[in-house]
């Protein structure tokens, strides 16, 4: 029986595709092999012994210490992709508010409420609320993941000249994005031509503040920015000065701020990017997948910190090996092995940065003082038997 803590309150119909004959679900327990968790902040937890992984459902990590966990031999994973839809359809909502300024309208009707002949009066007072429409402008889109491509080819579909920015798009969004879309290698380029520019990149040193005062000086004046990936992308402080100043006419942010909530043209949403039940169930079930492939058969999906490895799993004695990325350590464990008589029937391994992820199929169930002998070896992290 696999213990899974929840951390946060994880959609019933993920939760319902975890055989109740293997796995106990609670926020109470101490003692667990498995987490899921949305956003509750798990820097300052005290993982138990026994923990082998952590499914975070949804896409960003910034609230489970990655680097920690991979010390500790501790899979980390995501569910990319699973609230992209419910992302797309809010950034091309946003990008609508930024330009028609619809909730700045709405909240001026209900301002309106018991004046005589309220129809006519608010009809009146429509054009302060007047803006462009968004076919035929240009849109930047920064980052072309899972939510950037989705955002992209709706953006074509309503008419919109699109670019592209994404240094190290895969394969698969590649072959997943419009032919329309315009892919630029020089980020410069979207700053410089758009009308609109919206970010969809992780949070990571290099991203922080990639929109700040030297690339808001780079833009066109009464530039409209939406940043429903990551606060910390967007330097506050320096968006608020160009949203005082006009040269960015509207921002539409997920992320709220004391600065930004200051400015008039800027609208300010409860973090509302994946909060849809569709997202949720997704996300879920992504996430409880993910835990039971890997407690069950040692699949790594979607990890942020180990390299992902499939191995068909046919049954017999499984060793998984979280270890250093150096020299020999398939050899050592081999070795281990041999030494005892014991037979590699099938296996994997891959690499990802300084750690490995080894998976070897056994002709004979490994003995304690076995698993002594790998654990060992200069560079293991942790051995699991799957059997």
């Amino acid at each position: 029986m696999f213990n899974v803590k929840l951390y946060n309150k994880i959609s019933r119909v993920g939760l319902d595709n975890l055989d109740p004959a293997k796995y106990a679900c609670s926020e109470d327990f101490t003692d667990y092999d498995a987490v899921l968790v949305r956003s509750a902040k798990l820097h300052d937890v005290a993982f138990p012994e026994n923990l082998k992984c952590i499914a975070r459902a949804g896409a960003g990590v910034n609230n489970i210490p990655v680097e920690k966990c991979a010390e500790q031999g501790i899979v980390v994973f995501n569910t990319p992709g699973a609230n992209a839809n419910a992302v797309k359809e809010l950034v091309i909502c946003a990008l609508l508010m930024a330009s028609r300024k619809i909730v700045q309208g709405a909240n001026w009707v209900r301002s309106l409420k018991g004046t005589p002949d309220i129809g006519p009066a608010a009809e009146k007072g429509k054009a302060t609320y007047a803006g462009p429409e968004i076919a035929g402008k240009r849109l930047g889109v920064v980052g072309l993941g899972a939510i950037g491509v989705q955002v992209a080819n709706a953006a074509v579909g309503l008419d919109m000249e699109v670019w592209g920015y994404d240094p190290f798009l895969s394969v698969d969004g590649a072959l997943k994005l419009s032919r329309s879309v315009k892919h630029v290698t020089d980020l410069n380029e979207i700053f410089a031509n758009c009308d609109y520019i919206t970010v969809h990149v992780p949070l990571l040193p290099d991203t922080q503040d990639l929109i700040c005062a030297e690339s808001l000086a780079k833009m066109k004046d009464g530039v409209r920015v939406v940043n429903l990936a990551r606060g910390e992308l967007v330097d506050e402080q320096a968006m608020a000065a160009a949203l005082a100043s006009g040269k960015v006419a509207a921002y539409v942010s997920d992320f709220a701020s004391d600065c930004i909530l200051e400015q008039e043209n800027a609208i300010v949403l409860p973090h509302l990017g994946a909060s849809t039940p569709e997202s949720e169930d997704n996300c879920a079930k992504m996430a409880v997948y993910e835990i039971s492939e890997f407690l069950e058969k040692g699949t790594i999906r979607n990890s942020v910190n180990f390299p992902n490895l499939k191995v068909p799993y046919e049954g017999g004695f499984r060793v998984c090996m979280i270890h250093r990325n150096v020299p020999n350590m398939i050899g050592a464990a081999t070795g281990v092995f041999s030494s005892k008589g014991v037979n590699i029937e099938n296996m994997g391994n891959r690499s990802k940065g300084e750690f490995a992820y080894t998976i070897m199929d056994v002709s004979a169930e490994p003995d304690e003082a076995m698993l002594e002998d790998l654990r060992a070896v200069e560079g293991m992290i942790s051995i699991r038997v799957i059997k």
